[in-house]
């Protein structure tokens, strides 16, 4: 996924592999429930036009993700990298 924060209360991202939960190349611009936890560390969630929702912990001092999908009931774990672009 490639993510953009349009600002602090909106956000557009498309699918680039989306692994059978979500065509590729679906985009979308969704508004955000974003939280700092620390400097550098954000928790941010949304919910899709589809009705899927998505909380990352987004950790950018350690480009680390933590990601919980949850798509049609079935909740979903995911850890990735993060960079800032």
């Amino acid at each position: 996924m490639r993510f953009t924060f349009d600002s602090p209360t909106q956000g557009s991202f498309v699918v680039e592999l989306g692994a059978g939960l979500a065509p590729d190349g679906h985009a979308e611009t969704v508004a955000l429930n974003l939280q700092e936890i620390r400097e550098g560390v954000y928790l941010n969630s949304w919910t899709e036009a589809s009705g899927v929702t998505v909380t990352h912990l987004e950790d950018f001092e350690n480009g680390k993700l933590y990601s919980n999908v949850t798509v049609d009931g079935k909740l979903y774990y995911f850890i990735g990298t993060i960079k800032e672009a």
